[in-house]
């Protein structure tokens, strides 16, 4: 199985490791470095791995593409991809019109549902109504900073946002936010962590608004690169067919994230 070489404080590209064809097109897949469990986690010794680490190889693989992981501030993933610096960005962004204004995306490879979660000594639910007068969280520059200033804020004190959504996180842990909004599937990691265990509980899962969640996570490519999303698009749907994606999937959810629910940044 491919690993990822230690992250390197600067943003020097990060090469998947594994045997490639002879002649593979190299192509820079731009990440946020940041720990977003269970799509990207990183160990003790500095490797990458997660679901989406492993979706990515299997799509690489797939599409007989050399990889190379390369880390990129997440406001600044767009921009990179926009000058070249990178090809293609697979870091659980979502598909949204705002965003396709701006570049292209592949086929959805993920989809799943938006949550809040709040402190457990507070009982509220993920309704405008239910967070009025509350400090929500979240992470900048994603759909759920745009879905909060459009449903909650006019009924939220605040909404306060972060560079990581592990920063929002820790500040929900401390009790400076009442309550952060995120993809379901991380805030459910958070939740099984210790930190999560003793200080918050799921508030429940927004109503959908498909303009600004998009109808799920694909590959982000430059305007008009229709052959690299060719390229993605069957290899999504060959690793869907396979079984490879079915494979990967089962070592961490006991459900298809595949679905047809809103997702996730």
């Amino acid at each position: 199985m491919k690993t990822f070489l230690k992250a390197a404080v600067t943003a020097a590209a990060i090469a998947l490791s594994g045997a490639y064809a002879a002649g593979a097109e190299t192509i820079k897949v731009g990440f946020s470095p940041e720990a977003y469990p269970p799509f990207y986690t990183q160990d003790s010794s500095g490797k990458w791995g997660g679901w989406e680490v492993e979706i990515v190889n299997a799509i690489c693989d797939a599409a007989k593409l050399d990889c190379v992981l390369t880390p990129i501030p997440w406001d600044g993933l767009i921009p990179a991809l926009k000058t070249k610096k990178i090809d293609a960005i697979m870091n659980s962004m979502s598909i949204t019109d705002e965003r396709k204004k701006e570049i292209d995306f592949s086929d959805k490879y993920y989809n799943t549902p938006t949550a809040i979660v709040g402190a457990k000594d507070q009982k509220f639910d993920a309704t405008p109504e239910g967070l009025k007068g509350k400090v929500l969280g979240v992470q900048v520059s994603t759909v759920h900073a745009v879905y909060a200033k459009k449903h909650f804020g006019s009924t939220a004190s605040e909404i306060k946002e972060y560079q990581t959504q592990d920063e929002a996180n820790q500040d929900l842990a401390a009790g400076r936010i009442d309550a952060t909004q995120a993809d379901s599937i991380a805030l459910d990691a958070f939740l099984k962590s210790d930190q999560g265990k003793a200080c918050c509980d799921l508030k429940g899962y927004v109503a959908p608004d498909v303009e600004v969640l998009g109808p799920g996570v694909g590959a982000g490519v430059r305007k008009g690169d229709t052959e690299l999303a060719n390229k993605i698009n069957a290899a999504i749907k060959e690793i869907r067919t396979d079984g490879k994606y079915a494979e990967i999937t089962k070592k961490y959810f006991d459900f298809d994230v595949y679905g047809d629910e809103q997702q996730s940044n």
